[in-house]
């Protein structure tokens, strides 16, 4: 399973060796073997599954330490534009964004580490999102940044007048007011 770096520190994606023949295609979508090769010890706690339509925007959306999550996200069907913003203090990419196309067809994953704030949008009919944490769902722990704070530039590739964004969503302030406990470690 390749593993590619993003240029953001500890944000990487995945792209599974496919095998592929006439009767369909097998793939090994986590191996812990493998992450650990490469440094990466994970223990994933939850799986999470989400099914939207086109249009939807969901995020950004973050858990505050000590209950921050690490995700490895993927798409079952459909494809997404996954966005995330690194939002840990003194990380030489603090405030900028990565998008990447998620899709049922390229198989890329994308592993988020804690101190990222995480979204996507639908860009198909349907899609359903796949992804595994390392920390459980903390209600009192959420946190976000508003979908459209001008100081991100984010394209969600949605027309303005498409988008569905849920009421919660909508009331996240901007990058620079969120409730943030992130720090960066080398």
């Amino acid at each position: 399973m390749p593993i590619i770096k993003t240029g953001f520190p500890g944000l990487l994606i995945f792209e599974p060796a496919v095998f592929e023949d006439g009767r369909g295609y097998f793939f090994e979508s986590y191996n812990e073997n493998v992450f650990t090769k490469e440094g990466i010890d994970i223990r994933f706690v939850q799986d999470n599954q989400a099914r939207s339509s086109y249009g939807v925007i969901r995020g950004l959306h973050y858990q505050l330490d000590p209950h921050a999550q690490t995700k490895l996200i993927r798409v079952l069907s459909g494809t997404i534009l996954d966005v995330v913003v690194d939002i840990r203090k003194g990380s030489p990419t603090y405030g900028k964004t990565y998008t990447l196309e998620l899709s049922a067809e390229n198989k890329k994953q994308l592993l988020v580490p804690k101190g990222f704030a995480h979204g996507y949008s639908v860009l198909t009919e349907t899609a359903e999102v796949f992804y595994k944490c390392d920390e459980f769902y903390n209600k009192a722990s959420e946190g976000g940044i508003r979908y459209n704070d001008p100081a991100l530039h984010i394209d969600w590739k949605i027309a303005t007048d498409k988008a569905a964004i849920s009421d919660k969503d909508l009331q996240y302030t901007s990058l620079v007011n969120c409730k943030n406990n992130f720090v960066f470690e080398r």
